[in-house]
């Protein structure tokens, strides 16, 4: 022990020699004036300037644009292909095809080797090959030690030219993407960003379609092949290169490696214009789960090529760009009315940018906080700018645009955007001798010009009933945002009047077997009780049931119990964070979780608004089973597999959400019993993807308890 505390004294001594040492130099510094801007300036040396490096550029025969970057400084090597495409040529009708495409592009492997097979001889190098395709662009990457170039180049080469999508990464990849569409509402920073920008720009134009489900549904392999071939091809790729090599062998590497490539397409045509729509409007997206606002203002911005953009850039750094940025310090500092508050000019290099301003507020202080900022915007617009923050934002604009050029590999990459975009070589140093000719009249001028009030797009995404002020107070008309996530579309069989009929006679079946018409409709509410099993997790469940809309199911775990109730169309969910009222898309998961509900499902055949239709004969665990849809217009679809001699139902499969998105969800029934006349299975194993994911062991089944829909609503 006493040796044990010494260890301790030892290691806590120079610990607290440290603590003290900076209380000593925080006491010191807090007598101490704020250095000024001249005296930081003098403290610390300039940015050391930009170089530009000696680039060889080559067009190789096939058509291919080639650049080369001696760099001899660490023995590794890596590239970079180019490509002129993008997510901006999506067909309208299959948004999201160019981003597959770019996904299963290096993970389906190529013509000889899978993904799998290319990731082990990557790994096995300590080497990497990717690929992408983002709005305006597509990248085929590699990065490699010198010694194991020539390996490399052959799979890069194999990867850039002989791709192989693969439908097993295809489906991989679409339902990731589909994991993307049923998370996306989940962020509220994230909707007022999405939806903003689709706003700016227009819901009718590639820069603001929303990806749907239905969207990935119609996109094939084929279609990923004929995208590709469409966009990659030799005249159409730059490719740069840059490391530990001599350029003429490099040269000449590269030649005889992609001589076998002559691909020829049609020149590529130039992306979509973006219209301009000035005018401007209040936009609520309500969450009332939350107790915040995430707002979003703006309108168009510009290109970086713009004569004005310089001087638009120091205007949006004094506006919103940082800790000495106005916003910064009015409104969230000296108003205490914000935790974020910020603003910049956007500008890309092919198509304008978006100007915004963003504000993050609790939500009794949204339209103050919205007007403290467009207060700072009119005093932007209406007086000029003091010496200090002129200097302060030139100097921080100039100092973070040196930082794309610190390495060889970063200048070259910078390079490469401007060939691509068509820009001068020496954008950087016109850049930086406008920049630090811009004066207070030019920061005035620009932003009198340029920030329009009268095309402002607003969107706040938060809790109305908890403003302080109605959003119409703002003098603008206010329009709702819908950002509910269609579902997918329902694949029903084929159906006609003689399979309606056989259908309808095998639930028949199915009814007498459960107890009988009498005995289903018989029923007002059920209370289930078991043990819900999930991997090395269990808990114990209990679902009430109130026909026909209440449901409230009780989960206790471990760390706490997670309830869910509904009510016809809103509801609430409680767990040990907290309580909250259900989100949209768990309404209509419990909605379906109603319908699908044994005793009245089986009830069908009578309900306004339902089919039923035969599909197939089937066998399942080891037996024959009838298979028969049932669907509702406003509920889905299920399939249920009645055993052809006893009636029961053995199985069923409908299509249900996950962390993922939209999946299929298989249950098994077995070891029925009969509760009150009733027949019910007491066990059920549900499958995803042909793996059990849980299995349900009921306990106790309760019929017409007399259940009340105000006592289950409390939590």
């Amino acid at each position: 022990m006493i040796g044990r505390q010494k260890l301790i004294r030892a290691k806590l001594k120079p610990a607290l020699v440290l603590v003290f040492s900076l209380l000593l130099s925080a006491a010191v510094s807090a007598q101490q004036p704020a250095s000024s801007h001249e005296e930081i300036a003098q403290r610390y040396p300039p940015l050391r300037e930009v170089e530009i490096p000696e680039v060889t550029a080559h067009t190789l025969p096939n058509g291919i644009e080639l650049y080369l970057l001696e760099d001899r400084s660490l023995p590794v090597i890596s590239g970079s292909a180019s490509i002129r495409t993008g997510n901006l040529f999506d067909p309208p009708d299959k948004i999201g095809l160019a981003g597959v495409t770019g996904s299963v592009w290096r993970l389906g492997g190529t013509e000889s080797m899978t993904g799998e097979q290319i990731d082990e001889k990557l790994e096995s190098m300590a080497a990497s090959v990717e690929a992408s395709i983002g709005e305006t662009s597509g990248q085929v990457s590699f990065w490699t030690l010198s010694e194991n170039f020539d390996a490399v180049l052959a799979l890069f080469n194999s990867v850039l030219t002989r791709p192989a999508f693969r439908q097993d990464k295809i489906d991989f990849t679409l339902q990731q993407v589909r994991g993307g569409i049923a998370r996306r509402n989940d962020d509220a920073a994230g909707i007022a960003g999405r939806e903003f920008r689709n706003l700016v720009y227009g819901a009718g134009t590639p820069y603001g379609w929303q990806l749907q489900y239905e969207h990935l549904d119609r996109i094939t392999k084929a279609d990923l092949e004929a995208f590709y071939q469409r966009y990659v091809f030799p005249a159409n790729v730059k490719l740069a290169i840059h490391g530990d090599f001599s350029a003429a062998e490099m040269k000449v590497k590269i030649e005889k490696a992609f001589a076998g490539w002559d691909a020829k397409q049609a020149p590529i045509p130039l992306f979509p214009a973006v219209p301009k729509k000035p005018a401007g409007g209040v936009f609520l997206v309500e969450k009332n789960d939350v107790n915040q606002s995430n707002v979003r203002i703006g309108h168009l911005g510009g290109l970086l090529k713009d004569e004005d953009y310089p001087a638009l850039r120091v205007m949006s750094a004094i506006l919103g760009g940082g800790f000495q940025s106005r916003l910064f310090k009015e409104v969230r500092g000296n108003l205490g009315l914000a935790y974020q508050a910020g603003a910049s000019w956007g500008a890309e290099y092919g198509h304008p940018g978006v100007f915004t301003i963003s504000i993050g507020t609790k939500s009794e202080s949204t339209v103050q906080a919205i007007t403290a900022a467009l207060k700072e915007v009119e005093r932007m617009r209406s007086e000029p700018v003091s010496d200090e923050e002129l200097r302060t934002a030139k100097d921080s604009v100039v100092n973070s645009f040196v930082f794309n050029f610190e390495t060889p590999r970063k200048t070259l990459d910078r390079l490469m955007i401007y060939r691509y975009w068509g820009y001068p070589q020496d954008f950087i140093f016109r850049y930086k001798e406008r920049i630090a000719a811009i004066s207070k009249e030019d920061v005035l001028r620009v932003a009198e010009e340029y920030l329009r009030p009268d095309d402002l797009k607003f969107v706040v995404v938060g809790k109305p009933a908890d403003f302080d002020q109605p959003l119409d107070t703002l003098g603008r008309e206010v329009t709702t945002l819908d950002i509910t996530i269609p579902e997918p579309k329902q694949t029903l069989s084929e159906a006609s009047e003689g399979t309606r009929e056989k259908g309808r006679a095998i639930l028949a079946k199915a009814v007498e077997a459960a107890g009988g018409a009498e005995k289903l409709a018989g029923v007002k509410d059920v209370t289930k009780r078991g043990t819900l099993a999930m991997g090395s997790t269990s808990l114990e469940q209990t679902t009430q049931i109130i026909v026909p809309d209440v449901f409230r199911q009780e989960n206790r775990m471990p760390f706490g119990a997670m309830t869910v109730f509904l009510q016809g169309e809103s509801g609430w969910m409680n767990s040990p964070q907290g309580q909250g009222p259900m989100p949209g898309p768990q309404v209509k998961e419990m909605q379906s979780a109603l319908f699908r509900m044994r005793e009245t499902l089986l009830l069908s055949a009578g309900q306004a608004g339902r089919t039923v239709n035969f599909v197939e004969q089937d066998e399942t665990g080891g037996k024959t089973a009838g298979v028969i849809e049932i669907s509702s217009a406003a509920a889905g679809s299920i399939r249920l597999w009645v055993d052809s001699e006893s009636g029961d139902i053995v199985k069923s499969v409908h299509q249900g959400s996950a962390g993922d998105g939209p999946v299929e969800i298989e249950q098994v029934y077995s070891d029925y019993r009969e509760v009150d006349g009733i027949r019910i299975p007491f066990k059920t194993q549900v499958n995803q993807d042909g793996k059990e994911v849980a299995a349900l062991a009921l306990t106790e089944v309760v019929y017409n308890s007399g259940l009340d829909a105000e006592t289950l609503s409390k939590p």
